[in-house]
């Protein structure tokens, strides 16, 4: 019998595919069930038998529900600015053009049939307080958010970007949660009206004020 031209796959290669499929099963499993239920009401049984793994699978890769969990955030939350930024700059155009770009693309994602609205802001909410572990990731995150955002304010010719940064992604937030609660994604389209009504005072600079008699006595 001629031997097969084939070279035969390692064992250990073997393995590594079912780790990083199985990895994938989880992490897929992991983020629906913590996102539609909560963190802390799904356990990990649950999430195997979505997954369809075994708990020792569970635990060789990722060590506990808590690395699981860390595991789930850093991958959504790289998976969301992706989509977020690549949604906000499609197109080109200048870039308030591409600011007015936010919260039509946050209404078209509150409209999925999987939207339970952001993950860390669930996460932080769930957890204690004083818990910092779910918070930093949080912060991580929004920092990159923050940061484009604030890019595109720059080059608009905002006079202070990061407050107008900041201005957005509190709108941002808000119209997340308002929609999370309501259902409704149209509140996105409130969100955005609101927007609107920011970015033209953004751009006028604030007269500097001159010390009247009272004020000059308290500063003497």
């Amino acid at each position: 019998m001629a031997k097969s031209a084939a070279k035969k796959k390692p064992a250990a290669a073997f393995a590594a595919g079912d780790d990083e499929s199985a990895r994938g099963r989880l992490l897929n499993a992991a983020t629906h069930l913590f996102c539609k239920n909560g963190i802390n009401a799904t356990g990990i049984d649950a999430i195997i038998d979505e997954a369809g793994t075994a708990k020792t699978t569970l635990y060789k890769l990722f060590g506990s529900k808590t690395n699981l969990v860390h595991a789930v955030l850093e991958n959504e939350g790289k998976q969301w600015r992706e989509w977020f930024i690549g949604a906000i700059e499609a197109g080109g155009g200048d870039p308030q053009t591409k600011l007015t770009r936010i919260f039509p693309a946050l209404k078209i994602w509150f409209a999925e049939d999987r939207f339970y609205g952001c993950p860390f802001i669930n996460a932080v909410a769930e957890h204690d307080k004083d818990q910092k572990q779910f918070r930093n990731i949080a912060l991580k995150h929004k920092k990159v958010v923050l940061a484009h955002i604030e890019k595109l304010a720059a080059e608009m010719g905002a006079v202070e970007p990061a407050s107008l940064a900041h201005q957005l992604a509190l709108l941002i937030d808000g119209a997340i949660v308002a929609a999370m609660v309501s259902c409704d994604p149209c509140v996105a389209d409130t969100a955005g009206l609101a927007a609107g009504n920011l970015f033209a005072p953004s751009k006028v600079k604030k007269p500097k004020r001159t010390a009247g008699p009272t004020e000059q006595l308290v500063a003497v």
